[in-house]
């Protein structure tokens, strides 16, 4: 099978997407480009995605797919022998395109933000600093909320494992930063946990997240 190509970045909302296809099993490519490092690594993106932003991935047929949770919702519907996300005709099915589209228009959305506040509050430091604050806390409002609307197993839509989960377990990681998150959402926690603990991702995350000395806490005020 021809490679799959995915332009994605350490650490970045491409990294579920590279977990997700590691555990069906496909063969990729990741032209590295943290795109948040200026035009170079922008203009990687620029071919296939004109908002210069990753991830974007490249099928072997030459098709483009843009925004992190369409291509995760769209791997575990091509590939349902994975498991990775209930079928159209699952009791389950609404919950999980209501968390897998509240995540980016409610969280992910926000880094944008959080990554230059600049962009809306100008050079002021004090403008921006609020606003690094007011966002912090809007995430972990969110978060809240989910883990108050979720009933979770082992995993957040039940026994099995979800692209759902690699999400969260990844968002969850960025700012405020999980020692935060792990207050606003214990349950969901229990979860993430599982999920970064899981065996056959334990070579993938010490290679695209790594795991160090108190990760947990780095930049909890970002």
């Amino acid at each position: 099978m021809t490679a799959y190509r995915l332009f994605s970045a350490l650490g970045s909302g491409g990294v579920p997407v590279e977990a997700a296809m590691s555990l069906i099993g496909l063969p990729y490519e990741v032209v590295e480009a943290p795109t948040w490092e200026g035009e170079a690594e922008q203009a990687k993106v620029a071919a296939v995605n004109p908002l210069k932003q990753i991830p974007a991935l490249v099928t072997p047929e030459g098709e483009t797919i843009t925004e992190s949770a369409a291509i995760l919702i769209w791997l575990a519907d091509r590939f349902p022998a994975a498991r990775l996300g209930p079928a159209i005709d699952d009791p389950r099915r609404a919950q999980f395109l209501r968390w897998m589209t509240f995540i980016p228009a409610s969280i992910y959305s926000l880094f944008w933000v959080r990554d230059d506040p600049s962009r809306l509050g100008g050079p002021d430091p004090e403008a921006q600093a609020r606003i690094k604050a007011a966002t912090a806390e809007r995430i972990l409002d969110c978060w809240a909320m989910m883990e108050s609307q979720v009933s979770p197993g082992r995993y957040l839509l039940g026994d099995e494992l979800s692209v759902l989960d690699l999400y969260v377990t990844v968002v969850s990681r960025w700012g405020p930063r999980r020692v935060r998150f792990y207050e606003a959402a214990p349950r969901m926690s229990e979860v993430v946990r599982r999920v970064d603990a899981d065996p056959r991702l334990a070579a993938f995350w010490a290679q695209r997240f790594p795991f160090f000395e108190g990760w947990e806490r780095l930049g909890q005020q970002g």
